[in-house]
């Protein structure tokens, strides 16, 4: 075959690039013997301690991040130019190169048409036409992933994997693209042309296709373990929710139907896929049709599978049945014939049914196998929780592996696995395993429907239970409110939010009467919670001169906060004439008879505030909610009061350290950064869920994560008319009244009673133009009571306008000179 030859040839470099594999030589084995040359008694000296290096800069790290990426796309601009004007360009770049001086850069005779203009001509001349054709932009990849990792921290990035890869195709694609499309210079370069003239000469053109062929097969085993697999299998298995275990050879195969009842006191299946010594075939079984296991590796892979749900058969029960003996009070009677929406008002969805593509699970545990083992971290055992959405993989490592070394691992798994939301747990709480939480596939959705139909739910003993969604292992979550006994639940948008705050809503429908439970709802966008508002005389409070059931005014919403205050103050006095401490003693002894209406006693429902959107609240009237609203959370959990909060905005200003430490029970959906996650959960992971209902709750002392239940808005609607077409109570429970501020010229200005920070207040008000309480709270260092006194005090004084709402005041002096002269008139001096 005849050689090749190329105008870039006279160009080329004189010397051949040799490529040389280092070596490491064999560590020398310490001997036993002493040296004879070494002296005895000879102590050798201590080594000097290393200097602690000097931490880096974070402006300067993101500083070169940004150039990395700048160099990035300057160097694509540059060489997608060159591609288009390299003939042109040539010349301008061999006179260059014939002649290096920095005058001849500057007065070069020849025209350059580079986009980039002649610093991009040369550096394209340079590195495609003289270094690696193509392969070049394999380098501006590299630039654009570590710029984009250091500049926008974004840890998902594997640097190392990426150099591993892009020097192969450094290495691989010139000599590929010579041998396939020779004569085309531009394409792969002097190293390409060089390369393929050698390797040609010693091995032939064939020779040449072949060695091509098998270290591209080579890199993709070792790269994206191919298994390439020819033979197409019949039809893929999948593991049902249940089998029969009976016979060992068909664990894999057969399914079997479970009977609940024997499975009863179980809580899950374990089922063992590692290879087993044959079976002997039992005689009433034909031998062919037993279909060959698949080969595993040498690590053993269980399979934990959830035991069916008990469906009730019944309809869901009363919640009171405690509540209906003749001689005790029954706080149902008034409406005695209400009924609880039937369970066909909600939807079944085809995710309801778990099947586990087997395959899938084997193949995530040989790549988290193959993962481990590529950084010397053995198992010995790896076993899968399958769950709706995620599937935990339960890993026992071997003894001397440390944790922080897997832990550190979460990014290289996640591109193995090629998914997104891979968590990792290490150690899991409680068990001696790490946990690997790598999403579905094929993700299964949870109707309300089933979690509200289950045994589980239906005979729960809780005082206010409700359902959240599913676990990892496909449990049902269920919950007491009054344990909790808030909820701040936090996540972006359109993550399942407004969802989850109706799967809890929905579930207290289905098990509370009107009697025992009631509802606040604060709802700043107007549009999430005005489903319920055909529940108004059936479930809903509000204050008593309010027209609207769901409360959306910012005014109204201060006055509806402090008028819980004050329903919570009442209640107090109420345990403390009882003598009992906590709303359930205090209805238990009043169902009893033991309280006297006579005496202002009565039954107490529970109260549950619900609130949308929090930020809107606290960007608009600020300390005026957040004081009434801390006091809630600190107190009214005794007296039946508890709180539902929700927020699209986890941020510090919004989520205050005094409002998370009075909400032990936090749900997280996916936030975009770990420093929201942070501010949520005081720990990391809401940013790498994955969505769509899928959360973290925090109780305290461990996180859980679920697939929220779904519960759709027609589903709301029909639930809602259900219930709203029964007969109610006349009106909506009253919460007590509360005046926040007095009509102005009610009372005259009495300088007698004036407070003593009256002057100060005052002179601070009229310099910040300001006149709102929560300003003299700041500065003056005041309770909310006697700040609203002073701004009472100032009102009828004529220095501030009535109160307006959410808005400040209006300051009626403009400057201190004449707040003075009417101090003056009123007798402050």
């Amino acid at each position: 075959m005849a050689k090749q030859t190329n105008p870039i040839r006279a160009n080329s470099f004189r010397e051949e690039p040799v490529i040389a594999e280092k070596t490491e030589e064999p560590k020398k084995k310490k001997s036993s013997k002493t040296d004879p040359k070494e002296k005895p008694g000879k102590t050798e000296k201590p080594k000097r301690e290393k200097k602690p290096k000097k931490p880096v800069n974070e402006r300067h790290y993101r500083v070169g991040g940004l150039i990395c990426l700048v160099l990035a796309i300057y160097l694509v601009l540059a060489f997608i130019s060159y591609f288009q004007t390299y003939q042109e360009d040539s010349s301008f770049a061999n006179d260059i190169l014939s002649n290096l001086s920095f005058r001849n850069f500057l007065n070069s005779k020849y025209p350059v048409y580079n986009w980039m203009g002649k610093l991009g001509a040369l550096t394209s001349y340079l590195v495609i036409t003289k270094g690696l054709g193509v392969a070049s932009f394999l380098l501006t990849l590299i630039l654009l992933l570590l710029g984009s990792k250091i500049f926008f921290n974004i840890s998902r990035i594997g640097i190392k994997r990426a150099l591993k890869y892009s020097f192969f195709g450094l290495v691989w694609i010139p000599v590929a693209l010579n041998a396939a499309f020779p004569g085309e210079d531009y394409l792969y370069g002097v190293y390409g042309f060089q390369m393929n003239v050698l390797l040609t000469e010693y091995l032939g053109y064939s020779g040449l296709i072949l060695l091509l062929g098998f270290t591209f097969l080579s890199f993709l085993i070792l790269a994206f373990n191919i298994p390439f697999r020819w033979i197409k299998k019949k039809e893929k298995q999948e593991v049902p929710v249940s089998m029969d275990l009976s016979q060992p050879g068909q664990a894999a195969e057969e399914i079997e139907p479970v009977n609940p009842s024997e499975n009863a006191r179980k809580s899950n299946i374990l089922l063992d896929l590692a290879p087993e010594p044959p079976q002997p075939v039992p005689s009433d079984q034909n031998p062919a049709e037993i279909s060959p296991e698949p080969k595993h590796s040498g690590v053993e892979l269980q399979i934990e599978v959830p035991v069916p749900l008990e469906i009730s058969d019944g309809p869901p029960p009363n919640g009171n049945e405690h509540y209906t003996i003749d001689t005790r009070y029954d706080p149902t009677l008034e409406l005695r014939d209400y009924k609880f929406p039937p369970l066909d008002l909600l939807n079944d969805y085809l995710g309801d049914s778990l099947n586990v593509n087997k395959e899938e699970l084997e193949a995530n545990k040989e790549r988290i196998v193959e993962t481990l083992k590529n950084y010397d971290i053995k198992i010995q055992k790896i076993k899968a929780s399958i769950g709706p959405t995620v599937t935990l993989y339960e890993i026992v490592p071997e003894a001397g592996v440390r944790i922080s070394k897997i832990k550190n691992l979460e990014d290289d798994i996640a591109l193995s696995l090629s998914a997104f939301g891979i968590r990792i747990i290490a150690p899991i709480p409680g068990k001696g395993t790490i946990g690997i939480e790598v999403p579905n596939q094929n993700p299964e959705i949870v109707s309300i429907k089933s979690l509200i139909a289950s045994d589980k739910f239906q005979k729960s003993s809780f005082d206010l239970p409700f359902v959240l969604g599913k676990t990892i292992s496909n449990e049902i979550y269920i919950a007491d409110l009054t344990k909790l006994p808030h909820i701040l639940m936090a996540g972006a948008t359109g993550q399942g939010k407004s969802v989850g705050l109706n799967t809890i809503i929905t579930s207290l429908l289905y098990k509370k009467h009107p009697s025992v439970i009631k509802f606040i709802m604060i709802d700043p966008k107007k549009v999430e919670l005005s489903l319920f508002s055909k529940i108004e005389r059936h479930y809903l409070a509000k204050l008593p001169d309010s027209d609207e059931a769901i409360i959306t005014d910012t005014k109204k919403v201060i006055r509806t906060l402090n008028s819980l205050n004050i329903e919570m103050d009442k209640r107090y006095d109420l345990l403390q004439d009882a003598q009992v401490r906590n709303i359930k003693e205090y209805n238990e002894k009043f169902i009893a008879r033991k309280l006297n209406p006579e005496n202002d006693h009565k039954f107490l429902p529970y109260l549950i505030l619900v609130i949308d959107e929090f930020a809107d609240l606290i960007m608009t009237a600020g300390r005026e909610i957040e004081t009434p609203l801390t006091r809630l959370a600190q107190l009214a959990r005794a007296v039946g009061i508890h709180l539902i909060i929700a927020t699209q905005r986890p941020s510090v200003n919004i989520i205050t350290g005094t409002i998370k430490a009075n909400f032990p029970a936090r749900i997280a959906f996916r936030v975009i950064s770990k420093i929201d996650s942070r501010t949520i959960l005081d720990s990391s992971g809401a940013d790498q869920l994955i969505g769509r209902g899928d959360m973290l709750l925090s109780t305290g002392s461990d996180l859980v994560r679920i697939q929220c239940a779904f519960v759709d808005t027609p589903e709301i609607e029909r639930v809602t008319e259900y219930i709203g077409s029964q007969r109610g109570f006349l009106q909506a429970h009253s919460l007590p009244e509360f005046n926040d501020e007095e009509p102005e010229g009610n009372k005259d200005f009495d300088p007698n009673q004036k407070d003593e920070l009256f002057a100060e207040a005052a002179r601070l008000i009229v310099q910040h133009q300001q006149g709102s309480t929560s300003l003299l709270q700041r500065r003056l260092k005041l309770g909310y009571n006697r700040a609203g006194r002073i701004i009472d005090q100032l009102e009828s004084a004529g220095i501030v306008g009535p109160f307006e709402g959410s808005k400040a005041r209006e300051v009626r002096y403009k400057d201190i000179i004449s707040l003075e002269i009417h101090l003056k008139e009123l007798g402050e001096y």
